[in-house]
């Protein structure tokens, strides 16, 4: 079977039909050579270098509903992809705020063994009862410790909080006196407790400034009896307000004496960390150092290996949150992709089914000269042209949700920034392209394979 191939006479024609400056056929032509000609001459505006543009545009417009449910995919895997990498920005920097503002002269024991880089299995949620009162007790004496100038243990736990009619969920903190001396904290009014109180077991409490208004609302705490997990104290003191925190909001938490939350309240004889004041950035190291060997001889460990707890100084918490913060933003960000390949699927079918609809168009371009490069050009502009679309309004909405989520939070309390980087801007832009440029080839390719005579047989 013979294959059809334009005559010379044909191509001649056509060639100078598509070269002319600019006639235009009459457009009440009747027949269907007036019918070629408006299309040759339409191709022939279609193969300059700003019509794929245009006729990208004009080809989403013509179906607005359709085109949307193409791009929603890409609209929303962009936007998720932007609102995470926000969120994951704003984290780090409340992290980087509140470890820095700590003080860089602080040192951290958990329980549990780790490595240098990662946190030990305590910091993960995983119960470690290996840190006593004891290693506490020791690391205070100044002969183990001699740069140490105070240090706090600390126990949490959640319980209902009562004042008269008044009742709410209350997490409360177990701290040691020295407590007010390592966390730079104030106080608004009152007193902190004695390290005679903690010894005694005494029920009294000092609240953040936040607890404090929505247990007592405007009236003076001080002396007030309030009940926590069915336990009576007596309010001593309140914090001056500090602000959210990357774990918590100290301005919500209640503090009594580490010894009466241990013993009266959860009913257990170990911390679940301590902190450590050092009298000078320069000790740090060598305060890590003492304390390691310290806890070691509590617990009568010779191997290092062999570590059941865990040493941090400030520099090292901080590059392990981050490395946490990290972890999960890249996370999450790639589940947030997985909508993007649903829309990259989406922008393939619509492209073949685009194909399909302009067989003669595509036909009739071949017929007069246009080769497989400049259809596989046509239809791949046209998909990243409708997946830029699409990744432009996710990184707008992205945008505006992610700032959304900031008002929200500093609501809350806590100090968080608004984040965006220019980074991720640039690296949802190019994924945009990169999903428009990998999801339009097969149909690309497929319409630059239409023969003109399949063209000339298409209705």
């Amino acid at each position: 079977m013979s294959t059809w191939a334009p005559s010379p006479e044909w191509r001649r024609e056509c060639e100078e039909i598509y070269l002319a400056p600019s006639p235009q056929p009459s457009p009440t032509g009747e027949g269907a050579i007036h019918e070629i000609l408006n299309t040759i001459y339409e191709i022939r505006n279609i193969m300059k270098l700003s019509s794929p543009i245009k006729i990208s545009y004009k080809n989403l417009m013509a179906a607005k509903f359709r085109s949307f449910l193409t791009i929603l995919g890409i609209i929303i895997g962009i936007a998720s992809v932007i609102i995470v990498m926000a969120i994951g920005a704003s984290a780090q920097q409340l992290i980087l705020n509140q470890v820095s503002g700590a003080g860089s002269n602080l040192v951290g024991v958990l329980p549990g063994a780790s490595d240098e880089k990662g946190p030990p299995a305590s910091a993960l949620g995983i119960v470690t009862t290996t840190l006593k009162q004891s290693d506490l007790d020791a690391v205070l004496l100044k002969k183990n410790v001699p740069n140490a100038i105070a240090a706090s243990g600390y126990v949490s736990g959640v319980a209902t909080a009562k004042y008269k009619n008044n009742s709410n969920q209350a997490s409360f903190q177990g701290v040691s006196a020295d407590f007010i001396n390592v966390e730079k904290n104030d106080l608004s009014f009152g007193r902190f407790f004695t390290s005679e109180e903690n010894s005694g077991l005494a029920r009294v409490a000092v609240l953040g400034t936040s607890k404090a208004k929505e247990l007592f609302d405007s009236e003076d705490p001080i002396g007030k009896t309030f009940s926590l997990k069915d336990v009576n104290f007596t309010v001593i003191g309140v914090l001056a307000p500090k602000g959210g925190s990357a774990i918590s909001n100290p301005d919500e938490l209640v503090y009594v004496p580490l010894l009466t939350a241990q013993k009266i309240l959860l009913g257990i004889d170990y911390l679940n960390f301590m902190r450590i004041k050092i009298d000078s950035p320069e000790n740090v190291d060598r305060a890590v150092a003492d304390v390691k060997y310290t806890i070691r001889t509590q617990h009568r460990i010779k191997n290092p290996s062999d570590d059941d707890f865990s040493v941090r100084d400030t520099a090292q918490a901080l590059t392990i949150l981050t490395n946490i913060t990290n972890v999960l933003k890249y996370f999450l960000a790639g589940i947030a992709a997985i909508s993007l390949l649903v829309g990259g699927v989406g922008i393939m079918n619509i492209m073949l089914i685009s194909v399909n609809q302009r067989i003669r168009e595509v036909g009739l371009r071949k017929a007069v000269g246009a080769r497989n490069r400049h259809i596989i050009t046509q239809f791949l502009m046209e998909s990243v042209f409708i997946t830029l679309v699409g990744g432009i309004i996710g990184i707008i909405i992205g945008i505006i949700i992610a700032f959304l989520a900031s008002v929200i939070i500093n609501a809350l309390g806590y100090d968080w920034e608004f984040l965006i980087s220019l980074s991720s801007v640039l690296l949802a832009t190019f994924v945009s392209i990169a999903i428009g440029l990998i999801f339009g080839i097969y149909p690309a390719r497929k319409a630059s394979r239409v023969s003109p005579m399949e063209a000339l047989r298409y209705e």
